[in-house]
């Protein structure tokens, strides 16, 4: 199974991610994409044309750990329909969340983010392309309790590990 978390930078997708992983320790993984950014040595920048290559990067990772039968849960940006529809065609098992949050709102989650005018920011200088058909959609998360809450409804619709 692959629970596959997409929002813009601080919707709460990695809060989201660890929630659940703690929830099913030693029964899931959990890859976020920071992490694969890091794993790289080749200095990725943030422009459209490296985060595409990072998005690759990442699906075809997860299909290769899916296809041994892992468990994954996803922490990712996800800004490209074309691998979101790669991923639900080649990924068995793909279960996509959508975290939606207003900018606004991102702004005072992170305003060394959104505010620093650095360039590339997704949902500033970068279109944001929100997933089509997600199997869920979750407005606005603002707090760890509701996180909790959509985290076990997501583990009991999934019927994960029962």
């Amino acid at each position: 199974m692959v629970i596959w978390i997409i929002g813009l930078s601080g919707a709460g997708k990695t809060t989201l991610a660890k929630i659940i992983y703690n929830k099913l320790k030693k029964k899931i993984l959990h890859i976020d994409g920071d992490t694969i950014r890091q794993m790289y040595e080749d200095k990725l920048g943030y422009t459209l044309k490296d985060r595409l290559i990072n998005a690759g990067r990442i699906s075809r990772l997860i299909k290769i750990l899916s296809e041994q039968n892992t468990n994954i849960v996803v922490s990712v940006l996800s800004n490209f329909p074309q691998w979101l529809h790669w991923n639900r065609k080649n990924i068995t098992k793909y279960f996509e969340v959508y975290i939606k949050t207003d900018l606004d709102v991102l702004k005072k989650r992170k305003p060394n983010l959104y505010y620093n005018r650095k360039k590339n920011i997704v949902g500033i200088d970068i279109k944001f392309n929100e997933p089509k058909k997600p199997d869920i959609i979750i407005d606005n998360c603002k707090n760890l309790k509701e996180l909790n809450i959509i985290a076990e409804k997501i583990i009991k619709k999934l019927k994960l590990f029962n």
